[in-house]
Formats: C-alpha cells, structure tokens, sequence
C-alpha cells in the first residue's frame, strides 16, 4: 500500500509562497479531508501533493522517493487525481471516458484487455452510473457527472486517491450522495483518499484524519474531534462557534454563534 507524504513542502505560484514548509504524512487506507478558509492553500497542497506543482522547498515523496524522481507511467498508477473542474471532450460517452482511466496500465505491447474490461465495468458499478454507460457525459446531472468522474479514477486503481472539492456545485444530497460513495470506496475498496472540502461538518462527519490550514500552514492535524474545537475554529475560520457532538454520528458538529442585533 503506497505511503505519500511532504517534507518542509513549499508550494508558489509567480513567485508567490502559497505553502509554507509544510510536513505531513497521509494515513494509509483513511479518508484524510484538507480544511481551510479560502485562500489558505487547501488545492494548492493537493497539487503539490500529485506532482502538478514543482516545490519551491522540500520534497513530496511516493514510498520514500522524492515524487520528482517517480516515473509518469508508475504514477499513474498509484496516484489518482481529480481536479475541481475537470474537463471531457465534448459527447464522450460514459464507458469511453471511465475507460480512460486505464491508459497508464496500456503499453504499445499491452493494448485493451479482458483486465481493462473487467476493472471498467467494476468502477462503474461501483459508483453506481453502469446503467449510464452508453450516455453521453453532457447528458447527465452535476451529480451523476461527479460518479463518473470518479469512476474514472477508480479505474485507474490507484491506491491513493485525490479528489479537489468533488462536491463543488451540488446541493445537499448530491453532496451527501458523493461523500458516501467516497466513504464505501475507502471502506470496500481499502483506497487511501484525500480531498478537500470547504464544509466544516460535511469535513467532520466522513473524515478519519483532518489536516486544517492556515495561510498555507498547517493549524491543526488529527482526528476530527482532536481538530474540530472553538479555538481551531475561531484560528482558521475567524468564526466564534460552540462545537457540540452530532446527535447522529456523534462526530463534532460546528454551530456558530449569531453575531449580536442592533435592535433595540
């Protein structure tokens, strides 16, 4: 089961440090979920995480070797990335995008396989969209869309999966929909998943490792109910908030306070 993990990692964009000497070690086989207001690095850490970001500083290594250093082929098939907005041409169908996810396993002496056949077919019932196979992508909901797109990561079975805001646009219950689905592939499929939401509860409830940020530092680290507490929360949110347990899944559940009234 492949380790990731980032050494005094420094992250810029023009010249710009977003990440600052940032050290962390993702939990194999968890959901570990980045936190953090706006602009405090969350997506450029998961960047720098799959080698889309050169570090300024420090090193990002894959089982002890510095990422710089790990082939594209074997690293494709160990890190899986879905960006925030990914993009597909225009009318690919359903099977014909989530099969892409199985080109870093092709070589010119290894073409399409009854293996390929099999683990396609396996991630789209897994996400729940192999009824949608023949459709076209543009055909489809928000969150029916994000199912394939994580199909498509799924096929690409690699053990560590990085997902940027994958309920981003969705209403509640998609969101819900999504997470969950996220969860089951953690939990069947023993992936190590990392994403990032801006959801502080949504964060709490599905995480087992939480890793907040601020201005591109880590604040806090743990578990949700070391990380989630009125003081981090006030620190990284600039929120006055009382944390109490979720009466459904006893994970912290953030209430913040209301800002006093004017009235008379």
């Amino acid at each position: 089961m492949t380790e990731l993990r980032a050494d005094q990692l420094t992250l810029a964009y023009d010249g710009r440090a977003v990440v600052h000497e940032l050290s962390v070690l993702i939990p194999r086989q968890q959901i570990t979920v980045i936190v953090g207001a706006n602009a405090s690095g969350k997506s450029t850490l998961l960047r720098g995480l799959a080698r889309l970001l050169t570090p300024r500083g420090g090193a990002v290594y894959l089982d002890d070797v510095d990422l710089s250093k790990v082939s594209a082929a074997r690293l494709a098939t160990q890190l899986g990335m879905l960006p925030q907005q990914p993009v597909a041409p225009d009318g690919i169908t359903v099977a014909d995008l989530v099969g892409r996810g199985r080109h870093p396993h092709q070589r010119w002496f290894r073409q399409w396989s009854s293996e390929d056949e099999r683990v396609v077919s396996s991630a789209l019932a897994a996400t729940g969209v192999a009824e949608l196979a023949d459709r076209s992508l543009d055909e489809l909901s928000g969150g029916q869309r994000q199912r394939v797109w994580i199909a498509l990561a799924l096929a690409q079975d690699a053990d560590t999966m990085l997902l940027d805001e994958p309920t981003t646009f969705l209403d509640l219950a998609h969101q819900l929909e999504i997470l969950d689905l996220v969860q089951d592939l953690n939990r069947k499929h023993h992936k190590t998943i990392v994403l990032v939401l801006h959801d502080l509860n949504l964060a709490a409830r599905y995480a087992d490792h939480l890793i907040a940020l601020k201005d591109g530092r880590i604040a806090a680290t743990g578990t949700p109910t070391e990380v989630i507490t009125p003081a981090t929360v006030a620190t990284v949110f600039n929120l006055t908030a009382q944390v109490i347990p979720d009466p459904l899944t006893n994970t912290p559940l953030v209430i913040p306070v209301p800002r006093p009234t004017n009235d008379s």
